[in-house]
């Protein structure tokens, strides 16, 4: 029973392509070092990533910690990771191994490789095996997250990251990547959408090259593919009926598109591309909403800041993080008090997941007015925060959290480069401030405890190269456009004030915004745009048709700004 003076709470806000393992050895976990990359609360409350390396040796560790810097800077451009950085702790398992490299890379005749996780390509070294597929030993793996404290299979993810700069990675139990090819940073949220999200593939193939007929199957289980007309979707509430008719976070419209499931007909999907078809993309809404429920079903609600509604014996009585018993003026006896949080994120719409525990979550406590709290001394004090090691950005959402006083509920005091400004019961929206330029510092105080942080409020800048054309010219609002009479190149360089990888992208004709990752072959190489396209390993890449397009282009830096789209025109003739 509680009898204390105030109650303080608070609040966070298929088919698969199976992961088959090769044969399991004991791991010996005794010369890895579990690296905290990003701590935003007690990993017991929230939403862990687990990253492991596998096949690099002591001195290719540098290695492993760039390609860990690259992936999750892609990552944290892309929601809902994007929104949900605050709420998830990354830990690095760095795992020397004795050999550098993996097994079976790139082919089935290269070296078997000794390394801690045996990754290995084909499926694991298979004649039958598929190249692209990149697999390690579960158990070991298991073995090696296992040494970062307070981590369980219910509040992580493990993603491993290969020795290799081969295209290759797979998702099931756990997600793997290689580290080092130019489409790597993509590879892994994809494999994400596997291990984390339950979601399928949407290829029209499983074999590269090879059309994969016709789907001769029932109706999918998959939450993002059907078999239904688009009328049939909207009439009878399946599938994206929520979604349709919607601009695609992925480009396009949302809508039905044939494709998927290895089929190329008779089975679609709801976007024209999207991270389940090609790499490079954003999710779209439907995958978006299964993977916001994913990371949220990792993330203990009641423990930040979200707002909530408190009844007392059936009765609302307030919103906010706190309760003060006493203002209540309860009639002497017992009563009940339930509170009710919820995470009220738009990138849901189905109202069975918003009502599931992975958004909604209830505490109730007994309330006797007969009784007294003794008086047990708590001293006001930060209980945990969004890291402050590190910049944030100037649309982030900054939160604490407070030690919980029976007596009293701490009030948290924001400044803004020294002058006191309004914020939330414990978090603070730096975007309503439009902080566009220069660094500013933001302070939050709780009785004498004051913690700070850094506001990175500089957005990062793009510079494109393009090789020459036959003809360019700079329009009325100073827009370039260039003419071509064939392929041309384009390069993106991305720049920012501060140290850190610069994540820079494109879209063409207000389609979806796409990662520039350089080349599929080299991420060294421009951008290749050619009218047909050019095909590497069965797939086309850089098709751009004859006629006058805009290309936009922009960057987001460590912290999480991004700058101001620019464009240019280019006519292909």
């Amino acid at each position: 029973m509680w009898t204390g003076r105030t109650i303080v709470i608070g609040a966070a806000a298929a088919t698969v392509l199976p992961l088959m393992a090769v044969p399991a050895r004991a791991a010996d976990p005794a010369d890895a070092t579990v690296v905290p990359v990003q701590v935003t609360g007690d990993p017991a409350r929230r939403f862990n990533l687990v990253v492991l390396g596998d096949g690099y040796t002591a001195a290719d560790m540098p290695k492993f910690r760039t390609h860990l810097a690259k992936h999750l800077n892609d990552l944290w451009t892309i929601e809902p990771f994007k929104s949900y950085r605050s709420y998830v702790n990354v830990y690095a398992v760095e795992i020397p191994s004795s050999e550098s490299g993996v097994s079976c890379d790139p082919a089935l005749s290269s070296p078997r490789r000794t390394t801690p996780l045996h990754m290995a390509f084909w499926s694991g070294c298979r004649e039958d095996g598929i190249q692209r597929l990149l697999v390690m030993d579960s158990a070991a793996a298991k073995t090696y997250a296992d040494l970062v404290q307070g981590t369980t299979q219910g509040n992580r993810q493990i993603l491993a990251l290969a020795n290799s700069d081969t295209y290759g990675g797979a998702g099931g139990a756990y997600a793997t990547a290689s580290g080092g090819n130019a489409m790597s940073a993509l590879i892994a949220p994809h494999e994400l959408g596997h291990s984390l999200g339950g979601l399928n593939d949407e290829y029209d193939y499983y074999q590269r090259g090879v059309p994969g007929g016709t789907y001769t199957g029932p109706e999918p289980d998959s939450i993002h593919h059907t078999l239904l007309t688009e009328q049939e979707i909207r009439t009878q509430k399946k599938k994206w009926w929520r979604w349709l008719g919607e601009r695609s976070e992925s480009g396009g419209t949302i809508g039905r598109y044939e494709g998927g499931l290895y089929s190329s007909k008779g089975v679609w999907r709801p976007s024209r591309h999207s991270m389940m078809k090609t790499l490079g993309y954003y999710y779209d809404q439907v995958a978006r909403e299964r993977m916001t429920e994913r990371i949220s079903g990792k993330v203990n609600l009641v423990q930040a800041h979200t707002p909530t509604d408190t009844p007392v014996d059936g009765k609302t009585v307030g919103k906010g993080s706190n309760l003060d018993l006493p203002k209540l003026h309860l009639k002497k006896g017992v009563h009940t008090v339930r509170v009710t949080v919820a995470d009220s994120t738009d990138f849901v719409r189905d109202p069975a997941i918003r009502s599931s525990a992975a958004l909604t979550q209830a505490r109730t406590w007994t309330v006797d007015t007969s009784l007294k709290t003794p008086g047990a001394p708590t001293p006001v004090d930060f209980a945990s925060s969004t890291p402050t090691d590190k910049p944030v950005g100037a649309e982030s959402v900054v939160y604490v959290e407070t030690t919980h006083p029976a007596w009293s509920a701490p009030k948290v005091r924001w400044e803004l480069d020294g002058r006191q400004v309004s914020g939330g019961d414990r978090d603070i929206d730096l975007g309503r401030f439009r902080l566009s330029t220069g660094t500013h510092t933001l302070t939050a105080q709780v009785g004498s405890q004051r913690r700070a942080w850094t506001i990175d409020a500089e957005r990062p800048t793009v510079a494109y190269e393009l090789s020459q054309a036959a003809e360019s010219r700079v329009r009325a609002g100073h827009t370039s456009e260039f003419v071509f009479d064939g392929p041309f190149t384009m390069r993106l360089t991305g720049t920012d004030d501060r140290p850190g990888v610069v994540v820079s992208e494109f879209r063409v004709d207000g389609d979806g915004w796409f990662n520039y990752f350089g080349w599929p072959t080299d991420s060294s190489a421009p951008w290749l745009f050619t009218e047909n396209g050019t095909v590497i390993d069965s797939l086309a890449y850089g098709e751009l048709g004859k006629g006058r397009h805009t290309i936009e282009y922009r960057a987001t830096d460590p912290s999480g700004n991004t700058g101001t789209p620019q464009r240019f025109i280019v006519t292909l003739r």
